[in-house]
Parts: structure tokens; C-alpha cells; sequence
């Protein structure tokens, strides 16, 4: 979904076992398993490429025990296994997904006695409307969707004008990149007209389905996944709809690159760490939970991975004068303005958004 190398994922899913060192202290890690024998070994489900550098080995290192990681490359590839029965202690999904398996029993109570470092989150990234008290999750990386444009080639006054519109703009046409995601696409539609993002309007979800028919029929988009990263980079088309993690990485490699979020408003997302509730280790799913909001181990995550911290000191002195994204645009997510929303889990939409989309590319 929101990763810069996903594309190197072939053929589903990968497993990758990272393998402890010896020694670790592991004081806070008392050994005790409430559901089976493998007391020392951590099951994680991630993004492909959704970790720093370090941040596996380190916490093998400090808890004594093993990581087990693999990778999804859709929420909806995450959840066909959830629902199928498959063993986790650790999750990373989107916020409507998170919603789902809440809804659905999935998931268990966070520890909060474990996890004293949720006082480290940024503002942001507490109290978010699918799970007010923080009781599922803690929120991992966060951010928005937007365009990122050709400084030289675009103009901003134009961006400013149409938003989402200069999608429609033929001066572009052939000049522009879509990422081939049904729920971002339709997003982009539905702000453009004026409408939410979560709508079940059935006129609603038809109008945006026109508008990205006439995109499609008019403006020759090319629809692309993560290639669109170093496509941007290169400068081989003038506009695409890019993760802002994404975004912050293209305008730190290329200069002539600028990054909108347009008026109408756009989503903001967050991916957070939960525990499924047939979790073979959920004290050292916890302890994995706590460690991540550190400031060493969320440091690394974003200066690997380019999304933004969930912690705030991270988040600011990674933005801040001396900090990997000093004065980039893209890095910290636009806060608190009206028109942005979250995606909410609603299958009337997930459902019509999935038919719509086909049609949509096969035009």
C-alpha cells in the first residue's frame, strides 16, 4: 500500500525469519507465554519494507528472543487471512481495517501497563475516531495523499485553482500518473465534486465514477503501483497521486518536485500496530508495541522507511533544522482542516468501489 519497495514482494506472500542473537538482557520480558510454548518467538504481519534498518535486530537483541515477519501487499490480502484463522501477534493494517476487525472480535486490549510509551504519540496520532481511547491500536506511521508536480512544468496557481481538477485539465493530458488504487481514486473524485470520501450515496459513488471515466477517456493516465516513485523521481511524467511518504522521498531525490494537497481535501490515513485475539505471544507482542514508540527505534523506522513518525519528538526533529526531511513539504500531514477525513469501514462502498474500479480501468 504506502511503502517504497513493495514492487521487489514477488508472488504473495514472503517470509522472512530473522534469526536472534545471543544474550540479550531482556528484563522487562518475563518468559511466561499465555497461549502456547514459543515464549521467545514474535510473529509479525507488515507492509514489504515497513521497518528500519535496525529496528528487528535490536529488539531481538534487547528482549532475547526471535521475529518471525511477513509481508502483505493489501489490507484486504491481510484480512482474507485473519478471517481464515491464521496466528499473528502483531498486525500493522489501515485504519478502516482496523475498524473492520474490531467490529468483527478480531482483536484484543492492548496492555496500557505494558505500553507506558503511548504518552510518546504525537497529538495526531491519539484518540483517532475508530478507536478513541487507543484500546486496539497505536498508531505506527501516518500521512496523506496528494499530488506531487513538476515545479518547472505545472503551475502552482493552477494546483491551487482546480485541486483534484487538474486531473481533468487536457493542458495535462498524457502527463500524469494514478495510482491504481480503487479507494484513493475514488477519494480524489469524491472531493473534487464536493462529497465524502465515505459516502453510500449511490448518486454520489455514480458521479465520481463519471469523473474518473472522463479522466480515463481524456487525460491518458498511466496507472501505476510503487514504480510511480522512481518514475517521479526521473521526471518522467509531470503529475502523480503519491503517498506522502512517497512524496517526502521523490522531493528529497528530486528538487524540481513539489507536493499539493488540494483544498477540497484528501485522506489522511494512519497504519497502527494491534494484536489479534489468537495471538500465540501477546506480552511480547506488547513489548514489540512499547519498543516501537521509542525514540531510537521510531527514529529508525522513519529515516528507513520516509513515513511519518508517530512519535512527536521523532516526528519534529526529523522535520527540523538538521533532520533527514528538513523543510519537506510532504513529510508532515496536513492537521486538523475540515475537508481531509479518514477512511471509514463501509462495505456498501468497499463493495461498489470494487466493480466501479474494473470498469473504470477497462474503458
Amino acid at each position: 500500500m504506502k511503502h517504497r519497495w513493495l514492487s521487489a514482494i514477488l508472488g504473495g506472500t514472503l517470509l522472512l525469519s530473522l534469526l536472534a542473537g545471543c544474550g540479550g538482557p531482556g528484563t522487562e520480558f518475563d518468559g511466561t507465554n499465555k497461549s502456547s510454548g514459543n515464549s521467545d518467538t514474535l510473529k509479525i504481519y507488515n507492509w514489504g519494507e515497513y521497518t528500519g534498518e535496525d529496528l528487528i535486530d535490536n529488539f531481538e537483541e534487547e528482549y532475547d528472543c526471535h521475529v518471525i515477519m511477513e509481508y502483505f501487499d493489501s489490507n484486504e490480502m491481510m484480512y482474507t487471512k485473519i478471517s481464515a484463522g491464521d496466528s499473528y501477534d502483531v498486525l500493522i493494517p489501515s485504519d478502516y481495517m482496523i475498524e473492520r476487525l474490531m467490529k468483527e472480535n478480531y482483536l484484543q486490549p492492548l496492555d496500557k501497563e505494558i505500553i507506558t510509551n503511548i504518552d510518546l504519540l504525537a497529538d495526531d496520532c491519539r484518540g483517532l475516531d475508530y478507536d478513541p481511547e487507543n484500546t486496539y491500536s497505536i498508531p505506527y506511521f501516518w500521512g496523506s495523499v496528494g499530488i506531487v508536480y513538476n515545479k518547472n512544468t505545472v503551475s502552482r496557481d493552477d494546483l491551487e485553482r482546480e485541486g483534484w481538477n487538474i486531473l481533468t485539465d487536457t493542458k495535462y493530458a498524457g502527463r500524469l500518473y494514478l495510482y491504481d488504487s480503487e479507494r484513493d481514486s475514488f477519494m480524489m473524485a469524491l472531493k473534487a465534486l464536493g462529497y465524502s470520501m465515505n459516502t453510500d450515496s449511490e448518486y454520489e459513488i455514480n458521479a465520481a465514477y463519471e469523473w474518473l471515466c472522463d479522466v480515463n477517456d481524456t487525460m491518458q493516465p498511466v496507472y501505476v503501483t510503487d514504480e510511480i516513485i522512481d518514475n517521479m523521481i526521473n521526471g518522467i511524467k509531470d503529475i502523480g497521486i503519491v503517498y506522502s511518504g512517497d512524496a517526502a522521498y521523490i522531493l528529497s531525490e528530486n528538487p524540481d518536485m513539489g507536493y499539493y494537497c488540494p483544498d477540497q481535501g484528501t485522506n489522511i490515513w494512519s497504519d497502527a500496530m494491534v494484536i489479534p485475539k489468537n495471538a500465540s505471544n501477546p506480552e511480547l507482542a506488547n513489548l514489540f508495541i512499547n519498543y516501537v514508540l521509542t525514540y531510537d527505534a521510531s527514529m529508525d523506522n522513519t529515516e528507513t522507511v520516509g513515513y511519518t513518525s508517530s512519535n512527536a519528538e521523532v516526528m519534529a526533529d526529523a522535520y527540523g533544522e538538521g533532520g533527514i526531511y528538513e523543510g519537506n513539504e510532504a513529510y508532515i500531514p496536513r492537521s486538523g482542516y475540515e475537508k481531509d477525513e479518514v477512511f471509514r469501514d463501509n462495505e456498501v462502498l468497499r463493495k461498489k468501489l470494487s466493480e466501479l474500479w474494473i470498469k473504470v480501468k477497462a474503458k
